[in-house]
């Protein structure tokens, strides 16, 4: 990976851009940064890491700003409290410089090894945004899986979003879709698939890998519909966002040529 500067010119900066929201993963923040380095090494892909510390009382932070002298490409960001995994994707899809974005959580269960691959399908115009799918490769029980259906129905119906797995963090898209998300909102990280469509992007999914936890616990909570009456709520609040959009686009006039005699 080569390093990368604030604000460097449009021809030095990184292709893309990684952003992880990190809450207590004193132990996870090490081995995530060596394997985000590894993985864009790999695939010859000019990255930057942008980790956002959503207000950690554990070393998170201090480790974070510790690993920055040996990794120029390493950005780190800081917030006082935690303020929730959607405002911490926001802050640093915000501050991201690359042309692409992508998202991945922090507990190193995502391997960004399946970065390159999402990356390659934008390139070749097969969509603008790559979500990935663990399905494949998860061991749920019985009642995460029924839990999962029933989510996955439910957002089909009310807003019409087929993607299967939209909790999973690891994603690519094109960064001008990413920098519109209202991720202001809390939970609104589990609709990105749904409002990059909203906007006009064309998604694709993929599988990929999902692994064990080996370190801390689960900060940010489980999936749309574990969280009861306030995922539905989201659903219908969501759909009420989609059913009121507009576009805000405008197509620039330029002056016409013309002849002063004649004026």
């Amino acid at each position: 990976m080569n390093p990368t500067t604030v604000n460097p010119p449009p021809e030095q900066r990184p292709t893309l851009s990684i952003v992880v929201p990190a809450l207590n993963e004193q132990d996870n923040v090490g081995p995530l940064v060596k394997q985000v380095g590894q993985a864009m090494s790999d695939a010859g892909i000019n990255a930057e890491l942008i980790v956002v510390d959503d207000g950690s009382t554990d070393q998170t932070l201090a480790k974070l700003t510790a690993l920055q002298a040996q990794h120029p490409w390493l950005r780190v960001l800081h917030r006082p409290a935690p303020r929730g995994q959607s405002a911490a994707m926001h802050a640093g899809i915000q501050a991201a410089l690359g042309q692409y974005i992508a998202t991945l959580d922090a507990d190193l269960q995502n391997d960004p090894a399946d970065l390159p691959a999402m990356l390659a399908k934008i390139h070749a115009g097969e969509a603008d945004m790559v979500q990935g799918d663990r399905s494949a490769n998860r061991n749920d029980h019985a009642i995460r899986k029924i839990a999962s259906l029933i989510g996955r129905k439910a957002r089909l119906w009310i807003i019409n979003d087929p993607i299967r797995d939209t909790g999973c963090s690891a994603r690519v898209l094109r960064a001008e879709f990413a920098k519109q998300f209202p991720l202001q909102f809390k939970g609104m990280h589990r609709f990105m698939p749904a409002y990059a469509r909203m906007l006009g992007a064309t998604i694709t999914q993929i599988p990929v890998n999902h692994r064990s936890r080996n370190a801390g616990s689960t900060k940010y909570g489980m999936g749309l519909l574990s969280r009861g009456p306030a995922g539905l709520l989201d659903l219908f609040a969501v759909r009420w966002m989609m059913k009121r959009y507009r576009d805000t686009s405008t197509d620039t006039i330029a002056p016409q040529d013309t002849n002063r005699d004649n004026l």
